[in-house]
């Protein structure tokens, strides 16, 4: 009877240990720390939004969420480095579209394939870009820009942060979907790309609302498109709103993690990341450097990822020398 008895406790704490380990091992995610990747230099509005949603993510994940940057070969590098990481959910990148407009471009030199080895968690901020002219010009709306455009062919240049950036793209939606082309002229960097503008090196340019924001207010420059609409700014339409099929494209910040993550810890980490996202610190913070708040699921923004670079790809093909 005794030897009965103990086989049926022993049995019983089994059947015990069986049902209690195994939630005890779904929530055991996160044990350590989180590697947030920024493959962006330090003060890229990238690592400042990065910055405050790791600061959040690590109040409600209870354990240290630490960005590090890893810029280099405009974000392909970083990128790169969590693609071939560890699948455990410590290494997670927060990147900008840069991530899958490279390897569209130049899929020979980029060594990962966006759509197969990083898995987005979610689209985190959005930064609207816009098409603005000097206030003096002669341009009023988007539509007289387009006219001028379509009567003298060349005539209108265009600054852009540099070749294969989003701006560069935004020129050729344009020339896509109205007929009208805009000669590109890059430059290094956005602030150059508007001090090109400001000094009438060029017509227009593609440029963050953040960035103009100030001299709209000062009345230098008048904002005639913009990618998606903005509180602060509403009456400044999208190609959408004009009547066209596509609208230019705002620079998407994004979580990524490698291809293979286990459902159970995507369950605890874009809960975390959604919350960040939309809690009134980091909010804030996105405000203030012009940027809005974005939340789109994985699944999803997977979609708006895999439509943007098929359509860089498709671009690239009517992309001209001069354009």
């Amino acid at each position: 009877m005794k030897k009965i008895i103990l086989l049926f406790v022993g049995f019983a704490a089994v059947f015990f240990l069986i049902f209690l380990v195994h939630p005890l091992q779904a929530q055991t995610y996160p044990t350590q720390p989180i590697q947030m990747i920024i493959p962006m230099a330090p003060g890229d509005t990238v690592d400042l939004t990065g910055r405050a949603l790791a600061s959040e993510m690590a109040k409600i994940l209870k354990t240290p969420v630490v960005p590090v940057n890893k810029a280099g070969g405009g974000g392909t590098i970083g990128a790169d480095f969590v693609a071939k990481g560890k699948k455990d959910g410590y290494t997670i990148l927060y990147a900008n579209s840069n991530i899958y407009y490279a390897p569209a471009m130049n899929p020979e030199t980029v060594p990962y394939n966006p759509l197969q080895d990083l898995e987005p968690l979610c689209l985190a901020v959005s930064a609207p870009l816009t098409v603005p002219v000097q206030t003096e010009s002669q341009w009023k709306t988007f539509q007289e820009l387009l006219d001028y455009m379509k009567q003298n062919p060349g005539k209108v240049r265009g600054s852009s942060s540099g070749v294969g950036s989003v701006g560069h793209f935004n020129f050729e939606v344009i020339r896509s979907e109205t007929g009208a082309a805009i000669t590109m002229v890059p430059y290094k960097g956005a602030s150059p790309a508007m001090t090109a503008l400001l000094g009438g090196h060029v017509e227009t340019s593609t440029l963050s609302i953040s960035l103009i924001a100030p001299h709209i207010k000062a009345g230098k420059l008048r904002a005639l498109l913009i990618s998606q609409r903005v509180p602060e700014f509403p009456n400044i339409p999208t190609l959408k709103q004009l009547g066209y099929k596509r609208d230019i494209m705002s620079v998407r910040f994004a979580f990524y993690v490698p291809a293979g993550l286990s459902d159970s810890v995507k369950k605890v980490l874009v809960p975390a990341i959604e919350k960040s996202i939309k809690s009134t610190e980091v909010i804030n913070v996105v405000n203030q450097l012009g940027a809005i708040e974005d939340f789109v699921p994985g699944g999803e923004f997977k979609k708006m990822m895999a439509e943007e670079y098929g359509m860089v790809q498709t671009l690239l093909k009517g992309v001209g020398p001069t354009n």
